[in-house]
């Protein structure tokens, strides 16, 4: 081999280690943070598991109030939400404030004031609160709607009593009213300001 083709195959094997050593850190970093999309950084995630859920308690019968819970900010992560058919939920994601519901109920969970305070504020600042109701699949079409149409109302009483006039209230129907996911995660009213 002259000096040139040894020069050109150094280079071309050069070349191939280097494009082979790039391949391998991007897939490195790929991996990495798949892994820590999946399972999250494991120094945050206790902070992460406990911001995510403003309250969640358990519907008890009308004549035994529910106990009270301290709400707490909510999370960027959001986790899948776990309720049982007797159990409601509020939660703020991302700026808008998710009340969840019990099956067949329109009663707000425990911690709905305090998830509705910055919507308040912003009312205040001119804004609208917008209130959408959303409902699952099972049962008919016309018993969900109304049921969704109920605890849309439900939230709405809670603004005004909280001193919103109807006036910065919104109702507006989704354009698709039934959630997707789990039933528990598509019986739900959100609250969004305008």
């Amino acid at each position: 081999m002259n000096n040139d083709d040894e020069d050109n195959y150094t280079q071309r094997n050069l070349l191939i280690l280097l494009g082979v050593l790039v391949g391998l850190v991007t897939t490195a970093i790929v991996v990495w943070a798949a892994w820590l999309g999946l399972n999250g950084d494991a120094a945050s995630a206790p902070a992460a598991a406990s911001a995510s859920e403003v309250a969640s308690e358990t519907q008890a019968p009308s004549d035994v109030a529910p106990e009270a819970s301290a709400p707490v900010a909510a999370s960027a992560v959001a986790a899948p939400l776990e309720l049982k058919d007797d159990e409601s939920k509020v939660v703020v994601d991302n700026g808008v404030v998710k009340f969840y519901f019990a099956v067949g109920k329109a009663d707000l969970a425990t911690g709905a004031d305090e998830a509705l305070k910055d919507v308040i504020a912003g009312v205040k600042d001119g804004k609208k609160a917008m209130i959408s109701g959303y409902h699952d699949s099972t049962g008919t079409l016309a018993v969900n709607e109304e049921v969704a149409k109920k605890r849309a109302f439900a939230v709405k009483d809670a603004l005004v009593r909280l001193g919103v006039t109807e006036e910065q209230i919104e109702l507006v129907k989704p354009q698709v009213s039934e959630g997707t996911g789990a039933s528990a995660e598509a019986r739900r009213v959100e609250v969004v300001l305008k």
